[in-house]
């Protein structure tokens, strides 16, 4: 069982920059494949950004360069540095871990709300 925690949402103006955080309980995250999603109100949970464990990244076009995905597995934690910020990126932005073929990722946190507004 993993445990995923999200952190670092918040009010951001157009424009600015944000990160946020995600740390995995256990001690197998360095094998994990990670993502990050965000909902918008209305709005289908989407793919933002995903990570395997050999550091090969996929981001969805609506964010390339912009967002930026890494991981430190010394501290069991997946980030996402957000620039050039849009009023349209306000969503709740979830972790995820763990992706199957047909099944979509494993484990879930509980997301952290980014709102871009002036």
């Amino acid at each position: 069982q993993v445990q995923l925690e999200e952190s670092g949402g918040g009010l951001v103006q157009p424009g600015g920059s944000l990160r946020v955080s995600c740390v995995a309980s256990g001690n197998i995250f360095r094998i994990l494949p990670m993502a990050w999603h965000r909902q918008a109100p209305g709005n289908q949970r989407e793919l933002v950004a995903a990570i395997t464990s050999a550091g090969v990244i996929y981001y969805a076009d609506s964010v390339k360069g912009r967002f930026t995905i890494s991981r430190d597995n010394g501290k069991n934690t997946v980030y996402l540095q957000m620039n050039s910020l849009k009023p349209e990126d306000t969503a709740v932005y979830y972790c995820a871990a763990d992706v199957r073929v047909g099944l979509g990722y494993k484990y879930w946190g509980q997301g952290t709300q980014v709102i871009v507004a002036s």
